[in-house]
């Protein structure tokens, strides 16, 4: 496991030049690595640039996800390639850019659970996919299907506003019975998203994802969920946040899916009424940054070194510097909120917003995992005296999920190229990595 930039802390990565009496105490099986897990729709996102009146011709609703049949797809392909409004096709799947870019920042192992073309011809979406996956991203899992699997329009419009069209193929015929337990055993965290539960009836996914739940929750393994779009959750909002208070302990979103789930349309208060259904929230919210709000117990809260900030919770950054753990794990639970600001301000230009909150939820579970990895390593260390969720405080995870997300925004794909720079330039002189 490694962190980038400068870290101050006497607890740090490697591990393996803790003191070699520590080392030979530990067993042999708590030294295995850890990983994450993700069930996803696999699919190949298409980014093209488009007019206004093409999403009328295709009744695309503006800024919204629209699951198309097949014939439309193949229209709206051809049009597309015939016009050269297409920017680039690369793997997506929102659990899938997660798992990428995880691996890639970690450097370390990952599961995805879904499925794949049984038959890969060189050009079509299961080819593509495979291509643009992390070595790291452990695909031995993925059940064959016979047809081909999802394709993701991001259709952009003059105004930057994104709409999707997909085609979802053979992407939802996960089956439950293709969950294997095992997987959960060493996992820190499993990954789903609001989109396997939007299906045709008949598809399996919804009941594979539940499987996956299950066996996570048997063995401890925390529960992420990302909201995927506004739209997705404001069909059923009472369902969402019933489903997030029995099965979730961690929700991703943006400040829009934050309001169609909680009502809030201030994404600091989203994050507070969000945290009465979750253990931790990550949120983020465009040009005003990125929010992370959780709950530690009174004992173990730390105060802020940093300006207290203004808001619609007065001070809401005041214990910033606190790690979050499950409120059932808290003797007296206290919420606790962080925020940033865009790294650096922000991209000059922005191609498109397409995979910087998928990028953002990924160092957050690179810090998850981190932390259990840790901790079956040096079970002694004082970063172990409360059940934590993560490594870090909220405020350093902040500061990590936004560098994340700026990489991201840099770039036209949806998930990182590479890894972050081990030591940032042009930081010498700030304390941005310190707490």
């Amino acid at each position: 496991m490694r962190f980038p930039g400068r870290r101050k802390h006497k607890h740090y990565f490697p591990v393996n030049a803790a003191d070699p009496l520590v080392q030979r105490a530990i067993p042999e099986e708590a030294r295995a690595k850890t990983h994450a897990v993700g069930v996803d729709q696999t699919l190949v996102d298409i980014d093209a640039r488009v007019p206004e009146e093409l999403l009328a011709r295709y009744e695309l609703p503006k800024a919204s996800s629209t699951v198309i049949p097949d014939e439309k797809a193949a229209r709206l392909y051809a049009e597309l390639l015939a016009d050269k409004r297409i920017s680039y096709e690369f793997a997506g799947g929102t659990i899938g850019n997660t798992l990428h870019n995880y691996s890639l920042l970690a450097d370390d192992a990952s599961i995805l659970l879904g499925v794949m073309s049984e038959e890969i011809r060189l050009g079509t979406s299961g080819y593509r996919y495979l291509s643009n996956t992390s070595s790291r991203v452990n695909l031995d899992y993925l059940q064959p299907v016979a047809g081909p699997i999802g394709r993701c329009f991001a259709l952009v419009t003059p105004d930057g506003e994104r709409t999707f069209a997909i085609s979802a193929g053979e992407m939802n015929g996960l089956r439950p019975e293709s969950i294997p337990p095992h997987v959960f055993d060493d996992a820190s965290c499993l990954v789903i998203s609001a989109y396997l539960l939007r299906c045709k009836p008949g598809d399996p996914m919804p009941q594979a994802t539940a499987r996956a739940i299950e066996l996570a929750k048997a063995r401890g393994v925390p529960v992420v969920l990302t909201l995927g779009t506004k739209f997705v959750i404001a069909d059923r909002p009472d369902f969402w946040r019933e489903f997030i208070k029995a099965n979730v302990d961690i929700v991703a979103m943006n400040e829009e899916e934050g309001e169609a789930l909680t009502g809030e349309s201030d994404p600091l208060l989203a994050c507070d009424r969000a945290l009465e259904l979750a253990d931790l929230v990550l949120c983020t919210a465009g040009a005003t940054g990125l929010y992370l709000g959780g709950v530690t117990d009174d004992a173990v809260k730390r105060e802020t070194r940093y300006p207290l900030l203004p808001g619609a919770i007065p001070e809401f950054n005041r214990y910033e510097f606190s790690r979050p753990m499950r409120r059932a794990a808290c003797t007296t639970p206290v919420k606790v909120f962080a925020h940033i600001a865009p790294y650096h301000g922000g991209p000059a230009r922005i191609t498109s917003t397409n995979g910087a909150g998928d990028g953002a939820l990924s160092a957050l579970l690179h810090d998850m995992s981190a932390n259990r990895y840790h901790r079956a390593r040096v079970p002694n260390s004082s970063k172990h005296v409360r059940e934590f969720l993560t490594y870090s405080s909220l405020s350093q995870i902040c500061r990590y999920a936004n560098r994340v997300s700026f990489e991201v925004l840099m770039q036209a794909a949806p998930r990182l190229t590479k890894g972050l720079p081990q030591r940032e330039e042009g930081l010498d002189d700030e304390k941005y990595w310190a707490e």
